[in-house]
């Protein structure tokens, strides 16, 4: 399912995506954290706009378009980026691992832990890649 960035069609999308996709499941079979969203407004978005997966072990357990911080208060990582970062890594014009050496994907959390796990973040990345027909 392809739906256009960002809503909640999107983010559903995007988690029937990493629910049916064998290869995100092998490659995610790992990973234990739930992230939170941060996209601050630029260009076409007028509003800070949050979203939350639950991610485990190849799977999304859960996710939540637009959810009050206070929901979710100790992810494991949240990230933090402006509209246009996000729609360029979501249109394949920033790559994800530079983004986040360059502080255009501001990253809360373990980043060990993130790096160990490289294939899992640009897995996912493919994943909502995939599911972005159109950006708003």
């Amino acid at each position: 399912m392809a739906a256009i960035f960002p809503s909640a069609e999107w983010l559903k999308g995007l988690e029937d995506k990493l629910n049916s996709d064998e290869r995100y499941g092998e490659i995610a079979k790992n990973w234990e954290g739930d992230l939170f969203f941060f996209i601050e407004p630029e260009g076409n978005l007028n509003e800070q706009l949050t979203f939350y997966l639950e991610l485990w072990h190849g799977r999304c357990r859960k996710v939540d378009y637009q959810p009050r911080p206070e929901t979710y208060p100790n992810p494991t990582f949240i990230l933090t980026a402006s509209y246009d970062n996000i729609t360029a890594i979501l249109s394949g014009k920033m790559n994800p691992m530079t983004a986040m050496m360059t502080s255009k994907l501001k990253v809360k959390g373990s980043m060990g832990y993130m790096m160990r796990n490289v294939p899992t973040v640009l897995d996912f990345v493919r994943c909502a890649q995939e599911v972005t027909k159109e950006i708003m």
